[in-house]
């Protein structure tokens, strides 16, 4: 949320009692000074266990450790007498004055590593030993020079645990299976559906270089429309036992940097076997429907195809055409457009959340320096490719569903992507922080909050200057969407079964659906028995999604503050988007760059934080500075390495 506390400011009363003698398990997390805290596992009301950095013994941030109780006044704390596990061995580094110093802030010590490298220099070391005292590793890989735009992404990527090469064994897999493409198609074409003569098309973004899914749309004599959605069939090619899968699992997804792709499948397959390119017959999985002028699903089928695009369009391409109305494929794209927007509102109907979109972009010169940062604007296109996903996941998931209720004796499973409802204590905070700063938000009397009045707060702020800041803390109160075999539906989407389909390019989880779907379809269903392991695919897959959603936002944290490092001693329009009792985060408005203005620089007057008005107050003047104020600030300081600005008011 968007006030902000010390990791280990007290906040609940100390627990009574006496020293418990059993230990006690759980993760620990260690701030930038090199304190750790753990959560008891029993009772989330207690308060944290401090750990100082001296009786840490090695353990860091995010290792799941034992700890003995040492005190409880005037809080607990205690010290870790086991590093049960690692949360991770691999760590990105920089030469700094002769030492290898962790990236990570939170590694509170150098780490020894045989060889000599020059300052600057950026390494990814494998932890072998650390007792709190001495880190000892080994180099896995010389990045490059710090500093240097492709180095600090290729660091970012490797700090979040993914690689940016392939094994040797999965490239000799893939380039294989290109050779062999030709011959590959031609072998499957009797064997599958052949949309190749129906028109179809692929709407991406200008630079995307791998095309997941194809629309195909065509009037039938009655009047209905029948619409295929078609996806490409990358589990034909990535198979269980070979190479490409096993790393494929490992990665789990691909991350997206501000310039450049990291990919779940090697290039062979992401780029040219899978991808489903213009004038080039590619095997897909169909999801073919029939649906009335109210784009209502008359009948469904799911099928192994082969289909050939007959356009690439980029979203600005095909929304030219619509808004021209003149170009190629007008009757087919506005008839999609048509049906996508009757089921956008039908889904608002429902419940159906749409936070708009925050995001940005950068324009880079030939060495990757950040010249421009624009946000981005979702046009009608974006979300007419949306919705049609939205149905094929949907029903995809309502088909496995109503078999699995149809045989219950087979006790099938399946993947679903499910969003839990908001905690009552987190949609509870949102409401208070966005009724402070003069919105309205559901019932007072109510003590449940819906999907509708989510959507009511989102319109309210619609154009305003704060938006971007409420639909981030909104988003932050919502639960996390994950993976499960247990279906539970989707919140955000007022959607009853929903899952992943549409992306196995770059989704491990995509294709297991697609596994479990064929194996439907061939009259071999998958039951619990055969595949016990779904469960913890599920749990991985949405780790690794977690790590890649990271990586990206670190990436586009860097460059936003690289962009800014040319603009020291400038000023600029701000919206204040985080309170604390040490100072005020402060978002620019044009490129969304965050920075903090240190209270002690506020000023002659002693400022107080609330914590209730989401605000710091001046002592003597009575001076606000609340949340969602806009203010003009001065650009002081941009630290690269640690991806932080420093701001004063101006």
């Amino acid at each position: 949320m968007p006030q902000r506390k010390h990791a280990g400011a007290p906040q609940k009363e100390a627990p009574k009692g006496h020293i418990q003698k059993k230990p006690v398990e759980g993760i620990v997390q260690v701030n930038r000074r090199g304190t750790g805290y753990v959560a008891w596992p029993d009772d989330k009301e207690k308060e944290d266990i401090e750990i100082q950095n001296e009786k840490l013994m090695g353990a860091l941030n995010g290792d799941m450790v034992s700890v003995e109780l040492t005190g409880l006044f005037p809080r607990p704390s205690g010290k870790v007498i086991k590093i049960v596990e690692r949360n991770k061995t691999e760590f990105v580094c920089t030469i700094k004055k002769g030492l290898v110093i962790a990236d990570d802030q939170r590694f509170y010590k150098p780490i020894d590593v045989a060889g000599t490298f020059e300052e600057g220099q950026k390494l990814l070391i494998k932890l072998d030993s650390f007792d709190g005292k001495v880190a000892k590793g080994t180099l896995i890989e010389n990045i490059g020079k710090a500093g240097e735009h492709r180095v600090e992404m290729n660091a970012i990527v490797l700090e979040h645990g993914f690689r940016t090469q392939f094994p040797v064994e999965v490239a000799l897999e893939a380039q294989k299976m290109e050779a062999n493409h030709a011959a590959t198609i031609a072998g499957e074409v009797p064997k599958r559906a052949d949309y190749r003569g129906v028109t179809t098309m692929t709407i991406d973004p200008v630079d995307a270089k791998d095309f997941d899914d194809a629309l195909s749309v065509r009037e039938l004599a009655d009047g209905t429309y029948e619409v295929g959605i078609h996806i490409a069939d990358a589990t034909f090619f990535c198979a269980p036992g070979t190479a490409i899968d096993a790393e494929a699992v490992k990665r789990g997804t691909s991350v997206y940097l501000v310039d450049a792709t990291i990919p779940m499948l090697p290039h062979e397959l992401s780029g040219n076997v899978c991808s489903l390119r213009e004038g080039e017959d590619r095997l897909a999985f169909s999801a073919v429907f029939t649906l009335d002028k109210n784009a209502r699903v008359l009948s469904r089928k799911f099928e192994k195809s082969v289909i050939c695009s007959n356009k690439r369009f980029s979203y600005e391409e095909a929304q030219a055409v619509l808004d021209t109305q003149n170009g190629p494929y007008l009757s087919e794209l506005n008839t999609l457009l048509k049906l996508a927007a009757i089921m956008r509102a039908q889904r608002a109907n429902e419940g159906a959340i749409d936070f708009g979109d925050n995001e940005v972009r950068f324009e880079l010169d030939k060495d990757g320096k950040p010249l421009q940062v624009v946000r981005k604007h979702r046009i009608d296109t974006n979300w007419l490719i949306e919705e049609f996903m939205l149905l094929a996941n949907r029903e995809v998931a309502t088909y496995i569903s109503d078999l699995a209720k149809k045989v219950p004796e087979k006790n099938y499973v399946f993947l679903y992507r499910i969003h839990d409802d908001p905690k009552p204590d987190r949609i509870d905070e949102l409401a208070t922080f966005v009724r402070a700063i003069g919105y309205e938000f559901g019932n007072k009397q109510k003590k449940k909050y819906s999907a509708k009045d989510i959507q009511n707060l989102l319109k309210q702020i619609e154009g305003k200057p704060e938006a971007a800041l409420i639909r981030t803390a909104t988003l932050r109160s919502m639960a996390k969407a994950v993976y499960s075999t247990k279906n539970i539906g989707h919140f955000g989407l007022a959607f009853e079964f929903y899952t992943h389909f549409t992306s196995p390019i770059r989704r491990y989880p995509d294709m297991l659906v697609h596994r479990i779907l064929a194996s439907h379809l061939s009259g071999n269903p998958i039951n619990r028995d055969e595949y016990v392991s779904l469960e913890k695919m599920c749990i991985a897959a949405s780790e690794q999604e977690a790590k890649a959603t990271s990586a990206e936002r670190d990436s586009i944290r860097y460059k936003l503050v690289e962009f800014m490092s040319t603009k020291v001693g400038q000023t600029f329009d701000g919206v204040i988007s985080g309170v604390t009792d040490w100072g005020l985060y402060v978002e620019e408005k044009l490129s969304s760059a965050e920075g903090l203005v240190r209270v002690r620089t506020i000023g002659t007057d002693f400022y107080n934080y609330s914590a209730k008005e989401y605000a710091l107050i001046g002592q003597k003047t009575k001076k606000k500075y609340a949340l969602g104020d806009t203010v003009r600030v001065k650009l002081v300081s941009a630290d690269l390495a640690s991806r932080q600005l420093d701001f004063e008011l101006a």
